[in-house]
């Protein structure tokens, strides 16, 4: 497989061209599905503990004089 920069982004280009022709009805079902898809994944991933993600700030330090 040969990777062809200005043809990969010309194609890039092309496709935002056809999308934003797109009628905005037909953009609001692409969005529909999109979001379909997005909490059909997310309800397969185990979400962690919330508190396993926190992180403690970093120490603030001040210089004394």
């Amino acid at each position: 497989m040969s990777f062809d920069l200005q043809k990969m982004l010309e194609s890039k280009r092309a496709l935002r061209r056809q999308l934003a022709a797109r009628p905005v009805a037909e953009k609001l079902r692409m969005l529909d599905a999109l979001r379909e898809r997005e909490l059909a994944i997310r309800g397969r991933v185990a979400h962690p503990d919330p508190s396993s993600l926190r992180e403690d700030p970093a120490p603030f330090h001040t210089k004394s004089e």
